[in-house]
């Protein structure tokens, strides 16, 4: 037998695996050594109580025979895609629930979404981009090819018109970078998309921490219905990091090669995808209940704070960095001319402070490093301090 030789063109080590390797060596050789992890993009505080009694109430239901559910609808219960369709209609964005689609993580559809495309078409990332959407192209054996984002453009690549793509993948706002896409900028990509037949994979999963006037969805811009499928997750929007929900939303009437997309994904995840269970899409819906809105909100204003304060001490170090606003993360330069790998072991030996590489994002993300506002405030507030002092 023989296995799939494109996983020998995989970096090595996955990035935040190599990140959590040379942390917990640490930790072990330094066992006096508080460590402060801004590293990983995972959330610290709790599910919001409207959440949590919801899926109390769903494990409950899965104990009466009376409310007993077993295999649920492979495209998620209505209920729950129609919580999802309203959240749209709350800023602006028409999408049916007919189009929307109940996942397990915006992670692994970004990921899977490829299954339904041939190997033959030609993927465009920008770079510095999220390791997911690069690793499951190579181990799928399709050409990639790069946009640069870097200081220049703010790191918020643009389309090149010599450049031909068949599927492209952006992030807004952006992980790692914290840019977020105008409309105007988006409205480029959807015109370039529309030009070339391709389609845009477009992952909003930050869309939640927008507070200026950007497009909180592709579906905002006019022409993306029929070059966009759009990704999203609760994962940082309402703390679903180990929960794991979100969905995905596909226009009908997107269609390329005399397919139609929606048809071929359904049948897709029919095929490999039982769904998510009952308590956690009746959690989901709570999200989005008025209740739900108020206090997920609440948990990503403490975000948002933190995020400032990252970003006002950057601003006192006089350090370039993208993001901190419309995004949890601070997308910095690396101070004295540091490596990204450096600078991540400096900053874990003198001030005892994780990070994440800018390096393990692309060839554009050396001499970068990225800090998350997702860490308790406490904690936050300490790594700062701490950074300030080895870096003055």
């Amino acid at each position: 037998m023989k296995i799939n030789s494109n996983f020998d063109n995989l970096v090595p080590n996955y990035l935040f695996a190599e990140v959590a390797k040379r942390t917990n060596e640490f930790i072990e050789n330094n066992p006096d050594k508080k460590v402060i992890k801004l590293g990983i993009g995972d959330v610290t505080l709790p599910l919001a109580p409207v959440v949590v009694e919801a899926m109390k109430q769903g494990a409950d239901e899965l104990g009466n025979k009376d409310t007993f559910k077993g295999y649920p609808d492979y495209e998620g219960y209505e209920f729950v895609r129609k919580a999802v369709s309203d959240y749209y209609k709350s800023f602006g964005v028409s999408v049916s629930p007919d189009e929307i689609l109940i996942n397990d993580g915006a992670k692994s559809d970004s990921g899977n979404i490829g299954d339904i495309f041939s190997k033959d078409n030609t993927v465009l990332v920008t770079d510095p981009v999220y390791p997911v959407y690069v690793d499951s192209n190579i181990m799928a054996g399709r050409t990639i090819v790069y946009a640069d984002s870097d200081a220049s453009n703010g790191f918020a690549a643009m389309p090149d018109e010599s450049v031909s793509a068949d599927i492209i993948y952006l992030c807004s706002p952006n992980n790692p970078t914290g840019s977020a896409y105008s409309y105007d900028q988006l409205k480029a990509w959807v015109d370039y998309a529309n030009k070339n037949d391709a389609i845009i994979i477009y992952d909003a999963a930050y869309e939640a921490f927008i507070t200026e006037d950007l497009p909180r969805s592709i579906f905002a811009v006019e022409g993306s219905r029929t070059c966009a499928i759009e990704l999203c997750s609760l994962s940082k929007t309402a703390g679903f990091t180990g929960t794991r929900c979100g969905y995905t939303v596909i226009p009908k009437e997107l269609e390329r090669d005399g397919h139609n997309i929606y048809k071929l994904w359904y049948r897709r995840e029919a095929t490999k995808f039982n769904g998510v269970s009952w308590p956690v899409q009746r959690a989901a819906a709570a999200v989005f209940s008025d209740e739900g809105q108020r206090q997920i909100k609440e948990n990503i204003a403490y975000y948002q704070e933190n995020a400032r304060i990252i970003a006002s001490a950057m601003d006192e170090l006089g350090i370039y960095y993208t993001g901190g606003k419309n995004s949890p993360y601070i997308w910095l330069k690396c101070p004295n001319g540091m490596g990204s790998w450096e600078f991540f072991d400096f900053l874990l030996e003198k001030a005892n402070v994780v990070g994440t590489p800018g390096e393990g994002f692309g060839k554009n993300g050396e001499g970068y490093f990225r800090l998350t506002s997702f860490g308790d405030r406490d904690n936050t507030i300490e790594a700062v301090e701490r950074i300030k002092k080895v870096l003055s």
